[in-house]
C-alpha cells in the first residue's frame, strides 16, 4: 500500500481465514491529552473506512489503536481469551502513511507496521 499520510488498519481472523468484518476499533492520540482520532467497525475487506486513512486528524505523537477482539468472538463456542487489544505507536511524521496490519485468533495476535 503506497499512500501519503494517514493511519490505515487491516485485520484478518486467521482462525477462520477471513477478513475481520465487524471488528470494532478506536484510534486515540495519547499526548498531550487523549483525543479520539477515529472509531468504527472494519468492513467486508477487514479494513477501516474512515477519513483518518487519508490523513484527517493525524498529528505527531503517541497513538493507540484498541481492537475489540473479545467482543468480536463473543457468542462463539469458544469463550474469548483476549479482550481489548491495544497497540501503541508513534506518528513521527504525519506526511508518512502508517499501515497497521493485524492477524489474530481467539488466543493470540500479531501486529506490525506494514508498507
Amino acid at each position: 500500500m503506497s499512500m501519503a499520510g494517514g493511519i490505515s488498519l487491516h485485520a484478518v481472523d486467521v482462525a477462520s481465514g477471513q477478513p475481520a468484518r465487524g471488528l470494532r476499533v478506536t484510534i486515540h492520540r495519547l499526548d498531550p491529552a487523549p483525543v479520539l482520532v477515529a472509531e468504527g467497525v472494519l468492513g467486508a475487506d477487514g479494513a477501516l473506512d474512515h477519513p483518518v486513512t487519508r490523513g484527517a486528524g493525524v498529528r505527531p505523537g503517541v497513538h493507540e489503536v484498541l481492537f475489540q477482539i473479545g467482543a468480536f468472538y463473543a457468542g462463539t463456542a469458544t469463550p474469548p481469551f483476549l479482550g481489548e487489544v491495544p497497540f501503541r505507536f508513534t506518528v513521527f511524521d504525519p506526511a508518512l502513511h502508517y499501515h497497521l496490519p493485524m492477524k489474530f485468533t481467539p488466543w493470540g495476535f500479531a501486529l506490525f507496521r506494514g508498507a
